[in-house]
């Protein structure tokens, strides 16, 4: 994008309205390392306002006591409008993030259309009410909206983070303040705009862009009633921290360093092209990537050789160029952090297969090269940290018990993947891996199923009927024996 985009109100309340402070957030294109887009950083008088005007209507306001078809129809003319603007929003978060526009175009345009289009209908299934038959009486339990949200997202996926957690808190009959990361603000502006067009009722969503202080401001907020948070697991575990001291609940997605495993009887083609989208995606800077690759030692060299063929097929480059697979990572210190990771498994022992720096077609930008090392023991920092790039490791293992207890010696437990001739035999293994999603013979991600992690990987759950659940409260209403409804 050559043009500098800047923008100078906030949008709270569904009013665009001039900041409190006077800071502002710089976007610096990850390939240029110029400065191409300007917005006002939020700050914690703006965060009071949005909290308070999110407080009114969830109070008395008419969107929580909406009927549910009407907040539909809202939400419906949201979904339509990001639809219309799909690849608008796909090339806009990958001019902020370095995400390929080849995979941009579903996960970051189309991706978040799915997500709100997929809680319509959760929502449409869902039981807010129910009677039952109680030990003293009847009993109606109710599923209410949990109240003022605090949606915080990262830069890797914006909008489809923003979409996991707007989509169901607004079905929920929740209000919302949605804070961006400064890395990646300008898409947030889209869907300002999108959400103005819909017609969402005064004061139920405010979007705030802002570093972390202020962002620890909002979800320790006295008005905030759910915090729903993506991102990493240092900022999860203060999240929880500082929301622990209101007793606010909270959903926290945090990191990953999942298992692909690849059986000895796996279909090897079919495996390692999944593997090159799996493990790379967007730049190797997504949660769920598959970033440690178990192999069986009896066929490591073959499997190593595939593996380093299909990687130096990536096609590294401008993030816009519909042939990019490979672009920059979002900022400088995430350049250093990959290439740091890669001499450390060096020192460690570990062997660069294949790529290993900084790709000398790009002179700016912050780029890394796909890089696949081999030989990499699970007890190595690059088996047990989260990377967040380019970098996948190969481990040998002798046995399929030796696969599954490496598998889950791992502090995470978010995504995974199991190859196999025989679906039987992988969803036997899948079901004693402890990670919250894994796929057999594929790698997806349903958003009719509950996604989410074991242990540091979060807690909670978004998507399908969970993820609705994450923003509702249950109530038990207890009624005179004998009641019935026709009374």
């Amino acid at each position: 994008m050559a043009e500098l985009l800047e923008k100078d109100r906030l949008f709270i309340g569904g009013e665009w309205v001039a900041p409190q402070g006077g800071e502002v957030i710089e976007v610096v294109s990850p390939h240029t390392e110029k400065v191409f887009g300007r917005v006002p950083h939020a700050s914690r008088a703006d965060v009071d306002r949005a909290v308070a005007a999110a407080r009114k209507a969830f109070d008395e306001g008419p969107w929580p006591r909406m009927p549910l078809a009407e907040r539909l129809a809202v939400i419906t003319r949201i979904k339509d409008g990001l639809a219309a603007r799909a690849e608008e929003l796909a090339r806009l978060i990958s001019s902020e993030n370095g995400s390929p526009i080849s995979f941009s175009l579903m996960a970051q345009g189309f991706g978040p259309v799915m997500i709100w289009d997929t809680y319509l209908q959760v929502a449409r299934d869902h039981a807010f009410q129910e009677r039952r038959d109680g030990v003293l009486g009847p009993i109606l339990v109710r599923r209410e909206p949990a109240g003022v949200v605090a949606a915080v997202v990262p830069w890797n996926v914006p909008q489809f983070t923003a979409a996991a957690k707007l989509a169901p808190a607004l079905a929920a009959g929740c209000t919302a303040v949605l804070k961006p990361s400064p890395e990646a603000p300008l898409d947030s502006y889209l869907l300002a705009e999108v959400v103005a067009e819909a017609g969402l009722p005064e004061g139920v969503l405010s979007i705030l862009p802002a570093d972390r202080e202020v962002s620890e401001y909002l979800v320790g907020h006295p008005g905030v009633d759910k915090v729903s948070f993506t991102g990493s697991v240092a900022a999860g575990k203060r999240i929880m921290e500082v929301a622990a001291r209101n007793l606010t609940r909270v959903t926290l997605e945090l990191g990953g360093k999942s298992a692909a495993v690849l059986l000895p009887d796996a279909d090897l083609d079919a495996a390692v092209t999944t593997l090159m989208g799996a493990s790379y995606m967007n730049n190797g800077q997504a949660c769920v990537a598959q970033t440690r690759v178990l192999v069986p030692a009896s066929r490591y060299e073959e499997i190593a050789e595939r593996m380093v063929a299909a990687v130096g097929e990536l096609t590294v480059g401008d993030p816009l160029d519909d042939a990019t697979k490979i672009g920059p990572l979002v900022a400088q210190r995430q350049q250093k952090r990959s290439l740091d990771y890669i001499r450390l498994g060096q020192e460690e022992g570990a062997k660069v297969l294949t790529g290993g720096g900084v790709p000398s077609s790009q002179p700016t930008g912050w780029y890394v090269e796909p890089t696949l090392l081999g030989g990499v023991d699970n007890r190595m920092r690059v088996a047990r940290e989260e990377i967040f790039g380019p970098v996948v490791g190969l481990i040998p293992y002798a046995d399929e018990a030796e696969a599954l207890r490496i598998a889950n010696d791992s502090e995470y437990g978010l995504s995974g993947s199991v190859w196999t001739a025989d679906v039987r035999k992988g969803i036997e293994f899948a079901s004693r891996v402890r990670t919250g999603t894994i796929s057999v013979n594929t790698f997806s991600l349903d958003f009719r199923g509950p996604f989410g992690g074991f242990k540091n990987s979060g807690l909670g759950r978004e998507f399908g009927p969970e993820g609705l659940a994450a923003y509702l409260e249950d109530k038990t209403v207890n009624l005179p024996q004998g009641w019935t409804d026709s009374e």
